[in-house]
């Protein structure tokens, strides 16, 4: 009969030769697969509408391509978690000298027991789950930032007019007041305000540019454009969206991102509970040989089994940290509930609050300080008021108005809070957008 030694040579090298050869293809697959990049989006020179930048922003926003990344490597655990043990092959040889060697070739396969396995692809299931949680989390987040950002802009867009209109009624009493002033009717005190009043809204104006500037940038930044293209933020900005109820909004709050997140983190806790509780069980090793007695001249078939003794380790400490966990999860879910609930009912708040201070300058305060801008400027001309009455009255409306768009603005970043916070995509169809 053929001697083992050099049999379990053989073997051992081919199975070294399979086993390099299996690595260097899967090393080459994973080589080759391609590395998704977030793509570099630019919008076009044209009207943007909140549509078309939400559009842009969850297409391209590096952050929700990290968050779509992690989703997709959560995958990964779960396809490792569903592998068995690889088996190990081992060769003995006792004593050198030939005529009296023993060889021993034994094939070593692990069986988990206890539900090892289906434990651990129960807990890289629940992983996954709170993968595309967070993807969904961020994705309402971006959502929340791009309308926010967007109507920034039309708000920026709606000072710098409100600014160029300021200066030109600046402008109309400073000429104004140079003919009076030139016919005698007025002082030159009167001129030199009139041209300081000028000159502080040039100043209001350049700073209203700037604002504009920075608020375009921070919106395209959100697809990871640095250099904004596109013409304008087109909105009916003073058509505030009208929300659904308290009450409806609230009982959509169980399915909000934070929510589903720390409700996903409980079950994952209760897999990993499962995991480590499986762990207590010892596995099984079978082994199945040969061994080679030169002496004898002969094989013998040789099997085996060995179990470990949990007579010192039987995996308490993992199992009480997984236990406390599990309780602690439970608790961050309680209190994401509670922060929900009270969130959604603070933004809501704010929201009502600026409509309903929108509405009260539109229908009341703005049209009165029209009239009496307009009544003051058409009585300086005929000489019926002083032109630090025209100033007042222009300074009143101003900042009516002023305050009109501040009041618009704060009641769409609320709107904006509480989508991001249920991560409601119907709440964007209450957004005016053309």
């Amino acid at each position: 009969m053929r001697p083992l030694v050099p049999a379990a040579c053989s073997v051992l090298a081919v199975a070294t030769v399979i086993f390099v050869s299996l690595s260097n293809v899967q090393a080459a697959s994973f080589a080759a697969a391609p590395q998704a990049l977030t793509p570099n989006v630019i919008e076009p020179a044209a009207p943007l509408t909140l549509t078309a930048a939400l559009r842009l922003a969850l297409q391209a926003n590096p952050d929700l391509s990290a968050a779509r990344q992690e989703t997709a490597a959560a995958e990964g655990q779960v396809m490792q978690a569903g592998a068995s043990p690889n088996p190990d092959l081992s060769l003995q040889v006792e004593d050198l000298r030939k005529d009296t060697r023993t060889t021993t070739l034994l094939v070593n396969q692990a069986l988990e027991l206890g539900g090892k396995r289906n434990a651990r692809i129960t807990a890289a299931e629940r992983g996954r789950d709170a993968a595309q949680a967070d993807l969904a989390a961020k994705r309402a987040e971006i959502r929340a930032a791009v309308i926010s950002a967007f109507f920034d802009v039309a708000a920026a867009q709606e000072r710098l007019r409100l600014s160029q209109v300021s200066l030109e009624l600046a402008q109309h009493a400073t000429t104004a007041a140079a003919h009076r002033v030139a016919a005698g009717k007025i002082s030159p005190v009167d001129e030199t305000k009139a041209r300081v009043a000028e000159a502080t809204v040039r100043l209001e104006l350049n700073q209203a540019n700037g604002e504009l500037t920075t608020a375009r940038k921070r919106l395209t930044a959100l697809w990871g454009n640095p250099s904004p293209r596109f013409d304008r933020a087109e909105s009916q900005f003073e058509a505030l969206p009208i929300l659904p109820a308290l009450t409806e909004l609230q009982a959509r709050a169980g399915q909000a991102p934070a929510l589903m997140r720390a409700q996903i983190e409980v079950e994952r806790r209760i897999a990993l509970v499962q995991v480590e509780q499986s762990k207590r069980t010892p596995d099984l090793t079978l082994s199945v040989g040969v061994k080679r007695a030169e002496d004898l001249g002969r094989n013998q078939a040789v099997l085996g089994v060995s179990v470990p003794l949990p007579l010192f380790d039987r995996n308490q400490g993992n199992l009480f940290e997984a236990l406390r966990r599990t309780d602690k999860a439970r608790d961050e879910l309680s209190a994401s509930r509670l922060r929900v609930d009270t969130d959604t009912a603070q933004a809501y708040e704010r929201y009502a609050n600026a409509r309903q201070e929108a509405e009260a300058l539109r229908q009341e305060i703005l049209p009165g300080a029209q009239t009496a801008y307009d009544a003051a400027t058409k009585g300086f001309k005929f000489g019926k008021f002083g032109f630090l009455d025209v100033l007042d009255a222009q300074r009143t409306y101003l900042q009516a108005k002023s305050q009109y768009v501040r009041a618009l603005l704060d009641a769409y970043h609320a709107a904006a809070e509480i989508d991001r916070i249920l991560g409601d995509d119907s709440l964007i169809e209450h957004f005016a957008a053309p």
